[in-house]
């Protein structure tokens, strides 16, 4: 199984989950092509099955230009964790985890109603929507880098993997992260 590497190049058995709520959402089995073509999501909780990195390839087929193209977001993934080597010397799946450690919110708002008054009221998220939210956090954050730019979606998506591993502000993920646990703060 050791010789089994993503992309034939980078080593998940070696990438270590701090967060000990998501770990059983976080799925680092050795693959060598993350493609399991919908098998998983047929069942209850299968997503938590699924490896992390086509969660990820999955949550950049969700915009206009890329509904659909599994191999083109594919290989922006597999350039963007190229370009995370890098800059970082690091492997980029451990880059990657740790950017969705810090970028799934802990706390979420509902509303309840009260005799026609809607009023929010803070709850804490569970494990497998922290992670849902980080992934559609960090896809559109990359999104929106390189709509309408020079940067290119690679570029775009490694400079929010990166920044959002270390919990930077300027990253969107975490920023939207910010928001939302701001909001759940203010409803308690």
């Amino acid at each position: 199984m050791s010789d089994l590497l993503l992309f034939g190049k980078w080593d998940t058995t070696q990438v270590n989950v701090k967060d000990p709520s998501i770990k059983r959402y976080v799925n680092l089995t050795p693959v060598v092509v993350p493609h399991t073509g919908g098998r998983l999501g047929c069942k209850q909780f299968g997503k938590a099955e699924m490896p992390i990195v086509e969660r990820l390839i999955n949550k950049l087929m969700r915009n206009e230009f890329n509904t659909g193209e599994k191999i083109k977001c594919y290989n922006i993934v597999r350039d963007a964790f190229d370009i995370i080597n890098r800059r970082t010397k690091q492997n980029p799946v451990q880059v990657f985890v740790d950017a969705i450690e810090n970028a799934g919110p802990r706390e979420d708002t509902v509303r309840l109603k009260y005799g026609g008054i809607n009023v929010p009221k803070a709850v804490d998220v569970s494990p497998m929507r922290r992670v849902d939210q980080a992934l559609m956090f960090i896809a559109s954050g990359a999104e929106k880098a390189s709509f309408k730019s020079k940067k290119s979606i690679e570029d775009a998506l490694a400079d929010e993997l990166i920044a959002a591993s270390k919990g930077d502000v300027k990253s969107a993920s975490v920023a939207k992260r910010d928001e939302k646990e701001r909001v759940a703060k203010a409803a308690r």
